[in-house]
Order: structure tokens, then C-alpha cells, then sequence
């Protein structure tokens, strides 16, 4: 058997070629609803019962039904390095072996669109690359895994190469042409060959900067401005070390070029002295499309990365003062519209990439987030059911609450 045949497994009970009703979910504006889902899509939303009966269903009374999340800057290829005793390795089995046990950490979580960034060039060639294709074929039917392609260098002696290799990379199946225009001793210049051969190829950009340097983050926007394709930039930590005149101007220049900000409310992925979060709110008051990604999944920046969106949109309330239906809406309908993946609403005719959580209100999921029903393409992917036990006085324990949607009856 190939390692692209050593797919994981699809929960038991995930519908397949039939329709499937979510029951007695409960929805923000406070409705409960059955949910019908078919062809990978809403079929309808109506009261409790009035759906129908259905031979694939899914009890969630107690659970918040929302759309999905998504996660737009992760590292597949470092993820879960950190646990790693020597080096950690690049070769293309074992850079799929992580990609895609990560991946299903993040489904697990809800995120059922997955952007890495992958590191290709130098030493490790295209191999890490290949090994999050071969991880995004095998989740094929539980997650969707896209790759962007990150060169080191644009520019001078080893521009050249940079720039083969991520040609390369695109006719191999990356996405999306990303990079880190910091790190190069021409960051304009490289943001400039990165854009150009998107432009060319027809694919989106997306570029990693945490440079403090307002001019520098101007001209970017600037450089940005029009390329149809669209482009992303995160996580932008240092602009919350900028004077707050810097960082309103910056902030127009951003939003006038429609440039899209990921920023990591759990912390950068450049290294461990990057843990300044964007200015969030001062980045939509000023027109900034926000979104919110996880970056590091425990590996050597962050070894204790959860990869998890509902804890990002938690620090985003907790510590970044948006309200939750902001923060929630920054890992769901922000990032999927930096991934270029079509909105998702909870109503007939809208994809069924949906997120079922124990809990009645938005704020309350965000903080005891345990619970979890997801939905891709229509079928129930992943679950995750908590389990708390009481003791009374004396110590004995009593009866267990137990968590878990379970068929209607």
C-alpha cells in the first residue's frame, strides 16, 4: 500500500450518498432548527420536526450550530517538530506523516480548510512541499489542505534559484506563492518577485512581515494594490510596537490597497521573541479585512501550539476587545475569505462546512469550547465528546455527565 492510500479513517456514522439531519441544533439568533444536508451543501433549515425523517442523523440539543472555521497560517511542515528528540526531519514521508496527523488535530478542533505555509528551497528542496501534497491527497474527503510556497531568498545570488524552485513549486500544486520579504537583503524586491509571479501564474500571495518599519509596510500596500488575486499579510505583530499616529496611517494604507491581515492572537511563528499580536481593532476601524490563524502547532517556536481556532477567537475577545460574534467571525468568514473559499452561512444553498459546539451562546462556546461536532462537504468528519464527573463530599464519585450527540431518537 502507498503512503497515499493509508488514509485516515472516516468517523462511523458520516453520511455517505445520502441526505443527513442535524437535530435540535441551536443557532446565534437563537432559533433551534433540524438542518438538512445533501450534496455537500444546506438543503433547508426548518423548525424541530418539520424536515422530515431521515436514516442518517445527528442529535445536537445542547449544541451551538455554527459555520465552520478555517485556519489560514499554519506550518505543516514544522508542526509537531517539537516533540521531535534530534533534528527535525524534511523528507517527504515524514513531512506527510506531520502534515497530516496535524491537520486532523485542527479538524478536530472544527477547521476543515487548512492553509500551510511550506518552506521549499535550499537544503530541503521541494520534499517538504511534496510531503503536504501527499498529506492533502490522503485527507481528501475530511479536510481540505492547500500549500503555499515560502523561498528564503528573491533576490541577489541566491534570487535565482528562489525563483526556480518556486516556479517549481507551483506546477507541483501549491496554491497560493508566499515568502518572507524580512528575511531577504531586498524585501521590496522580493515582495515584488513574489507578486510578479503571481500575477503571472494566476494565483494569490500570501507573505509573512512583522517588520516594524511603517515606510516599509506602506510600500508593501502600495506594491499590493490591485493585484486581482488578492493578497494576504500577517501576522504584522510589530505594528502594535508603532506609535499609534504610525499605525493608523499604516492601518489606511492597508485598507485602501484591500490587502487582507492574518494576524496570530496565540502568538508569531518567526521565532520566540515574536509574540506582539496586530492591532486588531484598530485595523477594522480602519477598513482592514481581519483575519485570525494559529500559526505554530508545537513545534520549535511554539511547543505548546493547540492549533485551534476557537481559542484564537477567545484571546481575540479576552485580550484583543472585539466582541465574540467579531472574533468568531475572524477564524470563520474572514479566513475563508483570505483562502479564497466561498462564504458559509447557516441556510439552504450554502456549502455544509459547519462546526456544531456544546453551549448556548456564542460567548460561552468561546470559553468552554469542549464539545464538538464537525461537518465537511456534508458529512459528520469528526467528534470530540467531553466527559466531567462530580464527587460529593464524602468523596464518592457521582453519576457521570457524558457529552455526546448520539442518533435523534
Amino acid at each position: 500500500m502507498s503512503p497515499d492510500d493509508q488514509r485516515p479513517r472516516v468517523p462511523e456514522g458520516a453520511a455517505t450518498g445520502t441526505a443527513t439531519l442535524l437535530c435540535g441544533a441551536r443557532l446565534t439568533d437563537g432559533r433551534t432548527v433540524d438542518v438538512r444536508l445533501g450534496g455537500g451543501r444546506i438543503e433547508a433549515v426548518g423548525t424541530p420536526g418539520s424536515l422530515g425523517s431521515h436514516r442518517a442523523r445527528v442529535d445536537l440539543a445542547g449544541y451551538l450550530l455554527l459555520p465552520a472555521p478555517a485556519e489560514p497560517h499554519a506550518h505543516a511542515d514544522t508542526a509537531l517538530g517539537g516533540d521531535a528528540a534530534g533534528p527535525v526531519p524534511y523528507a517527504a514521508g515524514d513531512v506527510q506523516r506531520r502534515a497530516t496527523e496535524a491537520a486532523l488535530l485542527q479538524l478536530g478542533h472544527g477547521a476543515t480548510a487548512v492553509r500551510a505555509h511550506v518552506r521549499v528551497g535550499g537544503a530541503r528542496g521541494l520534499a517538504p512541499l511534496e510531503g503536504v501534497l501527499r498529506a492533502r491527497r490522503s485527507l481528501r474527503g475530511l479536510a481540505d489542505l492547500t500549500a503555499v510556497a515560502v523561498p528564503r531568498a528573491l533576490t541577489g545570488a541566491a534570487g535565482a534559484d528562489g525563483l526556480a524552485v518556486l516556479r517549481d513549486a507551483v506546477g507541483m500544486g501549491a496554491s497560493a506563492i508566499g515568502g518572507r520579504p524580512d528575511l531577504d537583503p531586498d524585501p521590496a524586491g522580493y515582495a515584488e518577485a513574489a507578486l510578479g509571479l503571481a500575477a503571472e501564474h494566476g494565483r494569490p500571495v500570501d507573505l509573512h512581515t512583522d517588520g516594524g518599519d511603517p515606510t516599509w509596510l506602506a510600500r508593501l500596500a502600495a506594491m499590493a494594490d490591485g493585484l486581482r488575486q488578492g493578497v494576504v499579510i500577517g501576522p504584522c505583530g510589530a505594528l502594535a510596537r508603532l506609535p499609534s499616529d504610525a499605525r493608523a496611517r499604516v492601518a489606511e494604507r492597508l485598507a485602501a490597497a484591500g490587502v487582507t491581515v492574518v494576524c496570530l492572537p496565540q502568538g508569531g511563528c518567526a521565532g520566540a521573541g515574536m509574540r506582539d499580536v496586530a492591532p486588531v481593532r484598530l485595523l477594522r476601524s480602519a477598513g482592514v479585512r481581519v483575519a485570525a490563524g494559529s500559526g505554530a502547532l508545537r513545534d520549535a517556536v511554539n511547543p505548546v501550539g493547540r492549533g485551534d481556532p476557537l481559542e484564537a477567537a477567545y484571546l481575540l475577545v479576552s485580550q484583543g476587545g472585539l466582541r465574540p460574534a467579531e472574533a468568531y467571525g475572524a477564524v470563520g468568514g474572514a479566513a475563508r475569505e483570505a483562502m479564497g473559499l466561498p462564504p458559509v452561512r447557516v441556510e439552504a444553498g450554502f456549502p455544509a462546512e459547519l462546526l456544531a459546539v456544546r453551549g448556548e451562546r456564542l460567548a460561552q462556546v468561546l470559553s468552554l469550547a469542549y464539545s464538538r461536532v464537525v461537518v465537511h462537504r456534508g458529512r459528520v468528519v469528526a467528534r470530540t465528546s467531553a466527559v466531567r464527573e462530580y464527587c460529593d463530599s464524602a468523596g464518592a464519585p457521582d453519576l457521570p455527565r457524558q457529552v455526546r450527540p448520539d442518533a435523534c431518537p
